[in-house]
């Protein structure tokens, strides 16, 4: 948590320098609840921006016109730009929601049934679609064990083993 707000603060100063484009998506293997569960934090306009190249009407994160259709077009587009393979097998993601925090807007799907998170397969490119200086930061956490990795544009893939 205290690495995150660090990386955010210095994210924040660096961007009064040069602009950035950069998502951050927090990936922790729940044990109690046989989950993984995915947070994943996106710049508002970006996000906004990026949907808008899918919808005829106007994407407004802050105050949409139908939510119900906002969280469907966030879903969709989740759900194109990661997929994961979890222990060699694909796994669906399940969307819970976002909310909207500062000038950013965090994202929350799960994939149940996970018992065990022995290795992850990442392939995403997330805001690929918006700018291509666009950077993902992962931070896996699995059994009391975490890694992070930097995903740059033109790259989509990565793997944890744990």
């Amino acid at each position: 948590m205290a690495n995150s707000m660090f990386q955010w603060l210095m994210l924040a100063f660096m961007s009064l320098m040069h602009p950035f484009y950069v998502s951050v998506i927090d990936i922790n293997h729940n044990t109690k609840e046989h989950t993984v569960e995915l947070s994943i934090r996106i710049f508002t306009p970006d996000l906004e921006q990026t949907l808008q190249k899918y919808s005829s009407t106007k994407v407004d994160i802050a105050n949409p016109r139908d939510k119900v259709l906002l969280d469907k077009q966030i879903s969709s587009y989740i759900n194109q730009k990661i997929q994961l393979r979890i222990n060699g097998q694909p796994v669906a993601m399940n969307y819970l929601g976002h909310e909207i925090q500062m000038e950013s807007v965090w994202i929350y799907t799960e994939v149940p049934k996970i018992g065990q998170l022995k290795k992850l397969d990442i392939n995403c490119n997330l805001l690929y679609d918006y700018k291509d200086q666009q950077s993902n930061i992962f931070h896996v956490k699995s059994n009391g064990n975490e890694q992070s990795y930097k995903l740059d544009y033109p790259k989509t893939t990565t793997s944890f083993d744990f």
